[in-house]
């Protein structure tokens, strides 16, 4: 592992910073350095303190204690994230014998210099009874792997040196940190502290000194990791691989059997993870518990291992399905068995695998987010790799299930994970065509509001990456794919389904809403002209269902009870207009395409549901591919200008309401929310235009 810190970076932070104190500077840069490497901290993980003075509105000298406050990553931490306590105070807590976790938070929150200031670390007694000034605590994965091999003390001490001090697992609290400072004063000498199971607490009189402990300490574990793997040659089975269209759709489906909430899969296939589960006798290696009892929350205590490789479709979703079964049916087994021994009144969490390994496929993580799931598939590839690098040393010893199920229920972890009541469509993916136009972006904008994850796909890329960039001022932009995409070319769509399926896992929103208008009469309507509405308008929806079909057939095979398909038609299915033909017979196509899926996807829980729109001129700059075709010849014919023409739609539907793009994206929401059992319905979003009333 490479030491980062730099003098001149170091000097910098403390003078761009006049105004704060130069330690928390120093405290800050060292803490970025150590949360900028994966194999230290991931996630949040790990924290860090410093002991200063600050003086009071009195002027009194106050010593305080900045810790990390939670909520706040390593990497990217600014000093308003180290939170100030009365260290004198928290250091007198040492006199109790003993102090609620409740109790703790109590102490710290009254205890805070400002009272603004995020929580402090559910660790913060650790930083406050241990004597040094800086003290550095990581989850380095080289010294945990080191920590759930057999004898770990021996081999620690062999490894790192005999004057380390060693303790084995104590859940964080009160406990840990009476236990911490009682082996800081056997030991004062120590360089370093490892809790087995957990980690490594470095500390300095300077911030340079705990980083650069912190550093030379876990190379030595790191370097005799990799000196052990290069004296091993595992043996390797080669059965193929597995289609993750087939695959990763039927895994969706089975984690949310039981009316379960979608999951949002995070798939992983590179060389080491495919060269991990590819090794003799992987699964029993790589399905024991978690390095760290801290992971148990992202990522539950095992992963769900599936032997998926040489089986047909069929078999492939029996095996999910029982696998799932399985796993579900054993955890809560070891839920009851806790609480029934221990005579514990715990409400049981969702029995859903976060992690799955498949060899011939790879890693999956789930998760009800996409960063949720990509935080559990960081935490699972990085335990592949020490668990593997472990095995060349001996066998992996785990942690007791008392221990993780008191971290996986310990109420302050379970902060960590933020209850709230989820958006309607949380965890669900949503495909919407036509992107790079005004309708598109309201539809986007409202089922993002909604916590869907939304790919938005257009021939015109640089249409569509306005629409993206629109929408990615108002949500976090990772939420939001672009797909260039023709939905009339079967070839362009397979690839724009497979990479939301690779990305996702599957899909549950399909809005066929590509369309393109001509002005033409009957008697000058070209045939190619015809021909290329008919193309995209209703070739083009019939294109994208018939695509999307074999993923929801797929997740309700094996237990996803509800997809949503809602097609952006028209007003003009039941009204029509002259020398429209072109646009008005395709979307009528459309609309009545809607209608035959509605009957034909209803027995794989796909609702089919219709939305017929008028007059959307606008989504703040982005204009309407229809309107920006229609609207110089509807302006000519009625003698008016841009704004006279709005006046004109707004004034003759019987709400007299102008209608935008934002209406037709919160009536998708309604229909992608499932909240009435429709199917094969049409919903008018025109204000009420009378020769246009679904019949």
């Amino acid at each position: 592992m490479i030491n980062h810190y730099s003098r001149q970076e170091a000097e910098a932070s403390v003078v761009s910073a006049p105004h704060l104190a130069e330690d928390l500077c120093l405290r800050t840069y060292t803490s970025r350095l150590i949360g900028r490497e994966p194999s230290l901290v991931l996630h949040g993980g790990g924290n860090t303190s410093v002991k200063s003075t600050v003086t009071t509105l009195l002027g009194d000298t106050l010593e305080v204690l900045f810790i990390k406050g939670s909520g706040w990553d390593l990497a990217t931490i600014e000093p308003q994230g180290f939170p100030a306590l009365d260290l004198n105070y928290l250091r007198r807590l040492q006199t109790l014998k003993t102090l609620s976790d409740e109790e703790m938070v109590n102490q710290f929150r009254t205890h805070l210099l400002d009272s603004t200031s995020p929580n402090p670390s559910i660790e913060t007694l650790v930083h406050a009874f241990l004597p040094h000034t800086f003290i550095d605590h990581t989850h380095a994965d080289a010294i945990v792997t080191l920590t759930n091999l057999s004898d770990p003390e021996a081999r620690l001490r062999e490894v790192l040196g005999g004057d380390i001090a060693i303790l084995d697992w104590i859940m964080p609290g009160f406990p840990l940190a009476q236990a911490m400072a009682a082996c800081s004063r056997q030991q004062p000498e120590a360089p370093c502290i490892i809790l087995l199971h957990h980690g490594i607490f470095t500390f300095g009189e300077t911030a340079e000194s705990a980083y650069k402990q912190m550093i030379a300490t876990v190379s030595l574990a790191e370097d005799y990791l990799a000196c052990c793997q290069k004296t091993t040659k595992p043996l390797c089975r080669q059965k193929g691989p597995v289609s993750p269209e087939i695959a990763l759709p039927l895994l969706r489906g089975a984690l949310a059997r039981d009316n379960a909430p979608p999951f949002i899969l995070e798939w992983r296939n590179n060389t080491a993870i495919q060269t991990a589960l590819e090794t003799d006798k992987a699964q029993q290696r790589l399905t024991s518990g978690v390095l760290t009892p801290d992971h148990v929350i992202r990522t539950k205590n095992r992963p769900l291992w599936l032997e998926l490789q040489g089986l047909d479709e069929t078999a492939m979703a029996q095996t999910i399905a029982k696998g799932m079964s399985g796993y579900e049916q054993t955890y809560h087994d070891s839920f009851q068995e806790q609480v029934t021994r221990r005579r514990l009144n715990r409400t049981e969490l969702d029995r859903k695998p976060r992690v799955i390994l498949i060899p011939g496929l790879g890693l999956v993580a789930a998760g009800t987010s996409r960063s949720q799931a990509a935080i559990a598939a960081d935490i699972a590839e990085h335990t592949l790799r020490a668990k593997t690098l472990g095995a060349a040393v001996g066998p992996y010893h785990e942690l007791d299930e008392d221990a993780i199920f008191d971290m996986e229920y310990w109420s302050l972890e379970q902060v960590k994970l933020g209850r709230h009541q989820p958006l309607p469509l949380a965890g669900r993916t949503a495909l919407v065509t036509g992107g790079g136009g005004a309708i598109a972006c309201g539809i986007g904008r409202q089922l993002l509001a909604a916590g869907a994850r939304l790919y938005l796909s257009d021939l015109n890329p640089e249409r569509l990456e306005r629409v993206c960039a629109l929408l990615g001022q108002e949500f976090k932009p990772e939420l939001i794919t672009p797909l260039v995409m023709d939905v009339t070319d079967q070839d362009s769509i397979g690839q724009g389904i497979r990479q939301i399926i690779h990305d996702c896992g599957g899909l549950d929103i399909l809005v066929p809403n590509a369309g393109i208008a001509h002005v033409a009469r009957l008697a000058e309507l070209t045939e190619s002209d015809f021909r290329r509405a008919i193309d995209v308008n209703l070739l083009g929806v019939f294109q994208v269902i018939k695509a999307a079909e074999p993923v929801f057939r797929r997740q309700h095979a094996t237990g996803l009870s509800r997809g949503q398909i809602i097609i952006n038609s028209s007003k003009n299915v039941f009204a029509p207009g002259a020398a429209f033909g072109a646009y008005s017979a395709s979307k009528a196509g459309a609309h009545q395409l809607g209608k035959i899926a509605a009957l034909e996807l209803a027995a794989i829980g796909v609702r089919v549901n219709m939305i017929n729109a008028d007059g959307i001129f606008s989504d703040h700059d982005i204009s309407s591919g229809l309107w920006d075709v229609v609207g110089p010849d509807r302006m000519r014919s009625r003698k008016l200008d841009p704004e006279g023409l709005r006046n004109y739609y707004r004034e003759r539907n019987l709400l007299k309401a102008e209608i935008t793009a934002d209406h037709v994206g919160q009536a998708v929401v309604f229909f992608a929310s499932g909240l009435t059992p429709t199917t094969g319905a049409t919903l008018p979003v025109d204000g009420g235009v009378a020769e246009a009333f679904p019949r």
